[in-house]
């Protein structure tokens, strides 16, 4: 548990010893807690990888009121001048994307290379996901209660995939704390400065993901000046987490590139 920005937070941290390399900030999806990047931290071995719950979720307690993307992208950048890092590559998944998105035009000297997977650029803004699937990442009971969650996280995150994903580390995040991610996302867009974004940027999708459609993704190309898009396929949404290995390998390409440039 770290105290930043007024707020408690639960932190995690892969590698730490790793140098020669920035450090990666991994965000993860909404309710999803750092356990579940598991996969993906142990394909990138070769640097230090940090994570946090947000308010809410996983063991970081709830929020005492409710936050913004900016807000949390703030927060963010508060915690990495904690931990005296004065530069780090950020990686967004799902709802993480925001804040990724956020904090490269919030805070670009901070930001090395830029990771956005399976991700959009708001709730309004966005092409809208399965009405199956939505309807169930909308509705309380089914996302806050661990019974139901354990029955209904694996198809509500796989989203389309094809391969099973094991999500036996998930913990159900609070009612609160689901609700400020939800309105935060809700209320959010990054339309207006998607072409301010100057980090070099890295857009993954999978062509199977029908919680965020990838025409969200080309959205986000199209939209940030010089960024890569690469497709995955058979994944569903959670396709880094089902295939860790073939992500963990394009991200380290592509951040390495990076480094090389400056």
């Amino acid at each position: 548990m770290i105290g930043v920005a007024g707020r408690r937070l639960r932190m995690g941290q892969w590698h730490r010893a790793a140098t020669g390399r920035r450090p990666l900030v991994l965000l993860n999806g909404i309710g999803m807690n750092i356990e579940l990047l598991e996969p993906v931290a142990r394909e990138l071995d070769d640097r230090r990888i940090i994570s946090i719950d947000m308010p809410g979720i996983g063991k970081s307690p709830d929020p005492v009121f409710p936050y913004t993307i900016p807000c949390m992208a703030l927060t963010l950048a508060t915690l990495l001048d904690r931990l005296r890092i004065d530069r780090a590559d950020i990686a967004g998944i799902s709802w993480g994307g925001a804040v990724a998105q956020q904090f490269a035009f919030q805070h670009r000297a901070k930001t090395g290379g830029l990771i956005l997977a399976a991700t959009a650029s708001g709730g309004a803004t966005m092409v809208p996901a399965n009405g199956s699937m939505f309807s169930h990442l909308v509705d309380p009971m089914e996302y806050t209660v661990e019974r139901a969650l354990r029955r209904n996280l694996a198809s509500l995150y796989n989203g389309g995939g094809r391969g099973s994903v094991s999500l036996n580390a998930a913990k159900a995040p609070s009612p609160l704390g689901w609700a400020c991610q939800m309105t935060a996302f809700g209320t959010w867009s990054s339309v207006p400065f998607l072409p301010l974004i100057s980090p070099p940027t890295l857009i993954m999708a999978d062509e199977d993901d029908q919680l965020i459609p990838p025409a969200n993704s080309h959205f986000l190309h199209n939209a940030i000046p010089g960024s890569q898009l690469q497709m995955f396929r058979g994944g569903g949404h959670l396709f880094m987490l089902s295939d860790p290995v073939s992500f963990g390998n394009r991200v380290r390409a592509f951040l390495d590139a990076t480094a090389r440039k400056g």
